[in-house]
């Protein structure tokens, strides 16, 4: 071989060690993802997480994908929704609860996409009645031109 031909060949072999480096950090990034149940017991997980992120699945793009951090924040935070419903079920004072009481806790949390739609609503209106004031003083500005000449 020449001496081209060895560096070259070097070079290749250099090229392809980051490659196989990232390709191993990846696999061990994705065995990290997945925990064990040793795991999810020390965090004090509230629910299986293997549930939660079936559940988040079934709603994202088949492409994207969830770091580990994401899915146990997902599984804390939905322990505290769950906390917090049913604090308010607790403040009825009923001993066996039932459907009922439960709709009315969780009502407090349904009604906030209410009331995010009713306040894209009144801004989209409000928005129109600038257009309509803006309107009114061009069309004003005009008349005080012509009294004024």
């Amino acid at each position: 071989m020449t001496e081209e031909e060895k560096k070259t060949e070097e070079e290749n072999k250099e090229e392809e060690e980051p490659k196989q480096e990232e390709a191993q950090e990846a696999d061990a990034a994705e065995s990290n993802d997945e925990m064990s149940e040793e795991e999810q017991v020390k965090l004090k997980l509230p629910f299986p997480m293997a549930a939660v992120v079936r559940l988040m699945k079934a709603n994202l793009d088949k492409d994207k994908m969830l770091r580990k951090e994401v899915k146990i924040a997902m599984n804390k935070w939905l322990g505290s929704l769950c906390g917090k419903v049913s604090k308010e079920m607790n403040k009825f004072p009923y001993t066996t609860m039932h459907l009922n009481e439960f709709n009315q806790a969780r009502k407090i949390y349904e009604s906030l996409e209410e009331f995010a739609k009713e306040k894209e609503r009144i801004l989209s209106h409000f928005d129109a009645m600038k257009k309509d004031i803006e309107k009114l003083e061009r069309d004003l500005g005009k008349l005080q031109e012509e009294v004024i000449a």
